[in-house]
């Protein structure tokens, strides 16, 4: 199956492996061989149908094994190959990172040392555990450090502040711990659609001017679960001034754990010109409302339950579609696509009004209104 990244471009087959047209192929290279027209009940003409199921199967092999050669087709291993080719490796599994608030139950006439991997649980076996030591200084109450946690995936993703709280080890004196931030940051094995959009705009990394793919490729490798990445530069900032802007899986919003992750890329001496300065923002959000109502043709009163779930879908999925990237233009017009592909006879949009978005704005639908205006005539 072939990338929407590259869905602009026309299939390709190697192979054709049309099993009618192979087998016609293969009799008439059969019968122009031995000067004689096989029956459809001929013994030979069965054989040649067994043979032919060997044929397509090859044929099948050999359209697979071209297109893996190519991005927009390649997958798994082969797509590893393929970015190996320009020094891109597809990014690992990372951990879930919080942070973690550890207070005193007295303060204490001397420092106390939180040491390194002290463990953190929200009390169903998953562990978070500090990233370096805590000291909290004599004569006050607590202090924060990142926690990072043990299992890398998304597993430990998820948890609201304060759900983090259960210390599994003991300290010479009374301490409490809880998380402040929601845990999150921990992601998959990198999929190959976001690892091949970074294999695409990878040359554009080799540049050491700044150019804008080069900052949008080190910052979707900082983590594989930004989908979306806007760079601006002047004259949108001031002279020397670079603003990024990730944006995640499921168009939700950076955390500041992310945040860092993205600067630690984007800023290395070895990535950043020396005349650049680096600021790494969250999209801003620019709400809407959803107010419609939609009507569908009385010759389809049969299938109108059907048909209402379809709609709906639809308009679920365009509200998911404006927020799944940077800079997309707030468009009724595809809302009523959609809608009316999905089998509405007609629609009629309240809200929203069509808006342009510069490319670090992000649209959020804060309110949906979706009503079913019945069946209609014509």
């Amino acid at each position: 199956m072939k990338s929407e990244l590259f869905s602009s471009l026309p299939d390709v087959t190697f192979a054709d492996k049309d099993p009618d047209t192979i087998q016609r192929e293969v009799i008439r290279l059969y019968e122009d061989a031995s000067g004689r027209t096989l029956a459809r009940a001929d013994p030979v003409r069965l054989f040649i149908d067994a043979v032919i199921l060997a044929v397509i199967q090859q044929r099948n092999v050999i359209d697979n094994a071209a297109k893996m050669n190519l991005l927009a087709y390649s997958s798994g291993s082969y797509l590893d190959q393929l970015g190996a080719l320009l020094g891109v490796t597809r990014l690992t599994p990372q951990p879930a990172l919080t942070t973690i608030r550890f207070t005193l139950t007295n303060t204490l006439t001397y420092p106390a040392v939180i040491p390194q991997g002290s463990r953190i649980t929200p009390g169903d076996g998953v562990i978070f555990a500090t990233t370096h030591d805590l000291t909290i200084p004599a004569g006050e109450l607590a202090g924060n450090i990142e926690a990072v946690c043990e299992t890398a995936g998304t597993t430990g993703n998820g948890y609201a502040s304060g759900q983090v709280r259960k210390l599994m080890d003991t300290f010479t004196f009374g301490v409490s711990a809880q998380n402040l931030t929601e845990t999150n940051g921990g992601t998959d094995t990198e999929s190959d659609e976001n690892f091949r959009e970074r294999i695409q705009i990878a040359p554009e990394s080799f540049s050491v001017a700044g150019p804008t793919k080069a900052y949008e490729y080190w910052a979707r490798s900082a983590n594989s679960d930004i989908i979306a990445v806007s760079v601006m530069g002047p004259p949108d900032t001031n002279p020397g001034n670079v603003e990024i802007y990730p944006l995640m899986s499921g168009g939700t919003l950076p955390s500041a754990e992310v945040l860092l992750e993205v600067y630690n890329a984007c800023n290395a001496d070895n990535v950043r010109p020396d005349t650049d300065y680096v600021h790494v923002l969250t999209p801003i959000v620019v709400d809407y409302n959803l107010d419609m109502t939609y009507w569908i043709d009385a010759g389809k009163s049969a299938e109108s339950q059907y048909l209402r779930s379809s709609v709906e879908g639809a308009v679920d999925e365009w509200v998911l579609w404006q927020r799944k990237s940077l800079g997309r233009d707030i468009n009724p017009s595809e809302l009523v696509k959609r809608v009316v592909e999905a089998g509405a006879k007609r629609c009629e949009v309240r809200e929203p009004g069509f808006r342009v978005l510069r490319a670090n704005e992000l649209g959020v639908c804060a309110g949906v209104n979706v009503v079913y205006g019945g069946l209609e005539e014509g």
